[in-house]
């Protein structure tokens, strides 16, 4: 299939179909129906991702060349799009996402349901933009526009406390923006053109722009500071814990379960190859923080009451030893970061599925309040049990090849931060057993007595992702593969 035949490519469907399906969203009269709509459109998206792993349009956007990873287009426009190996694993995380998102939340009542869907459908495209922007300004575009229905959403259909909630992730994420966009335009102001006649915002340019050591280090921090936020990592952590606990479920699974890759994603996008020196410079002050948020937030994880918060500092911990693997620049740790990202986005929204099962059921999230659930529903509790020990890396499951591999590249640089980052493994064990204990187990209560079995469509999208837990467990060859040219291209800029 040569894609120069065809009228729009898969990057550009993968932006747009959700863009207009979301806007059609809004035009609904019957909020029973949109639903079905959004669950349509969310599987037609899934299928586009899945057959771009195989069809490649490089070949109009973009060739790679490994001796300088520049980027070289045969359309020099300011607007564009193109998949990479990680494009495409992120593209397919995000479109597989969705429609069990849609699927385990689909008898979650929502008032104005319409607005609510359009708004989760906008995100989406959103999200595309932003793992398939290949130019610096259509990247910022996209960032902004997988955030804004993110506040809307947590702002009308959050919890009690979703103001002050949504707020803080305004002023934090605001601030980030901000200071990336003073970044970009520096940058867009000392590149050169592919011919050599004006400025660029193309990835290729903003890779091979000259800067002196100085302009590097200030203009590190300033990309970082917006990528370190979205993550997060410590210490911009704050504002996450509290917007995961305020926000309605299905937008909280969006947020830890892809959104948080934005700032990854963005690392090894832009980071890495703009500003390889400063990277060197200050790879060990990065990790060092990305251990200390691991240690401090499976700390107080150990003492949380609220299953949100309790997932939500898991997430941070998880997030760290990522952000940690991409600073140790070695091979197996930034491909341990290319698998993590993808594996952790399904364990995370498999966790959230089921807690949104038990609150609705029950109208609680308190560890304490909860109890016996393994007695009413055993089902859950199976499914349950196997997520949870995939998201602290048991053998056999997805979350252990990367994290293996992202501590063998944390060994390589610095054994003393691997042995401290092994510390919150054993924690994630604790609090994880801990819970599973006193949630599914023990004696049954006032409060879940009343639970029942969960419902088929809910059976078969957890049985779902437990499948690919142990697929990706057993073989993760094919996403292995699928990263490995982008893997030795950034390594090119550090050998």
């Amino acid at each position: 299939m040569n894609p120069q035949d065809v009228w729009i490519t898969f990057p550009e469907l993968l932006v747009w179909f959700p863009l207009l399906a979301g806007l059609v969203c809004f035009l609904f009269k019957d909020n029973s129906k949109v639903k079905s709509w959004v669950l349509l459109v969310s599987i037609i998206t899934l299928c586009i991702s899945f057959v771009s792993l195989y069809f490649s349009d490089d070949a109009k956007y973009l060739a790679l060349n490994k001796a300088s990873y520049t980027l070289k287009y045969m359309n020099n426009g300011s607007f564009i799009l193109g998949l990479d190996g990680m494009g495409r694993l992120l593209t397919l995380l995000t479109a597989f996402a969705f429609p069990i998102i849609f699927v385990a939340t689909y008898n979650t009542p929502y008032k104005s349901a319409k607005n609510f869907y359009g708004l989760m459908l906008l995100a989406q495209s959103g999200l595309m933009g932003v793992f398939t922007a290949m130019d610096a300004m259509s990247f910022y575009f996209f960032w902004e526009l997988a955030l804004i229905p993110v506040y809307f959403l947590s702002s009308q259909w959050g919890g009690e406390r979703r103001i002050q909630a949504t707020f803080k992730f305004f002023v934090y994420t605001f601030a980030g923006s901000l200071l990336m966009l003073i970044g970009i335009i520096y940058v867009y102001l000392h590149t050169i053109n592919i011919n050599g006649n004006g400025h660029s915002f193309a990835l290729y340019a903003f890779a091979g722009v000259r800067l002196n050591p100085t302009e590097q280090n200030w203009l590190f921090w300033l990309f970082f500071i917006a990528f370190a936020i979205k993550m997060p990592i410590f210490p911009f952590h704050t504002w996450q814990p509290d917007a995961y606990e305020q926000a309605p479920t299905a937008t909280t699974m969006v947020l830890s379960g892809i959104m948080v890759k934005m700032g990854l994603f963005a690392c090894l996008r832009w980071l890495l190859p703009i500003f390889p020196q400063a990277t060197i410079k200050f790879d060990t002050i990065i990790i060092g923080l990305s251990v200390i948020g691991m240690l401090y937030a499976s700390i107080i994880a150990l003492k949380q009451d609220d299953l949100k918060r309790l997932v939500a500092y898991s997430s941070i911990a998880h997030i760290g030893l990522m952000c940690a693997g991409i600073f140790t620049k070695t091979e197996v740790g930034l491909q341990g970061v290319m698998l993590q990202m993808f594996c952790h986005g399904i364990n995370i929204i498999g966790l959230w599925i089921v807690i949104e099962l038990i609150e609705r059921q029950t109208g609680v999230r308190k560890i304490s309040q909860l109890g016996g659930v393994a007695h009413k529903a055993p089902i859950l509790t199976i499914l349950l049990v196997v997520i949870a020990l995939a998201n602290i890396a048991l053998p056999l499951t997805n979350a252990f090849i990367g994290e293996f591999m992202l501590f063998n590249g944390l060994f390589a640089f610095n054994k003393w931060y691997a042995v401290a980052a092994g510390i919150s493994i054993i924690l994630a064990a604790v609090y994880t057993l801990n819970m599973i204990q006193k949630v599914f187990y023990g004696e049954e209560n006032s409060i879940t007595t009343a639970i029942k079995e969960i419902a088929l469509h809910e059976k078969i999208i957890l049985s779902v992702v437990v499948v690919l837990i142990f697929m990706m467990g057993v073989y993760p060859q094919p996403m292995i593969n699928l990263t490995k040219g982008t893997v030795e291209a950034l390594m090119l800029k550090f050998n």
